[in-house]
């Protein structure tokens, strides 16, 4: 009983920061728009398996569990466009919120993840 009120509780304070992760997703197309316009970053948060499965040309890899520790090293300026991808979108989600709370102004996440990205016939590369 305590177990399910335990994760019942959690999931409840989890869920404001998914709503609000979920008003700043973008689609695959704008995407590509942030890359080439504004220079993007685009910031993998999948495990590095994943990460060498396929991933979006030019993407870093940060698994998800990593980012507060090595966000500000891949990504000096916390005003640059960065955007979290990951396999279906809700790591990156969580990520973005944790680069927000360092700082960073300028974090969207593809939404939909990789998975999006290969349903608009986008490239993908292997390691």
């Amino acid at each position: 009983m305590l177990i399910s009120v335990a994760i019942a509780t959690g999931f409840l304070l989890f869920l404001p920061t998914l709503k609000a992760a979920g008003a700043s997703g973008i689609s695959p197309n704008e995407t590509v728009m942030m890359i080439n316009r504004q220079k993007a970053v685009v910031i993998d948060v999948c495990s590095p398996e994943e990460f060498a499965q396929g991933h979006i040309t030019g993407s870093k890899n940060i698994p998800a569990d990593k980012i507060t520790e090595q966000l500000a090293v891949v990504v000096s300026d916390k005003a640059k466009p960065i955007v979290m991808v990951c396999a279906s979108g809700v790591r990156s989600k969580v990520a973005m919120v944790s680069a927000q709370k360092l700082g960073f102004t300028q974090v969207q996440c593809l939404n939909g993840g990789l998975k999006a990205w290969k349903e608009a016939n986008l490239p993908v590369e292997k390691v």
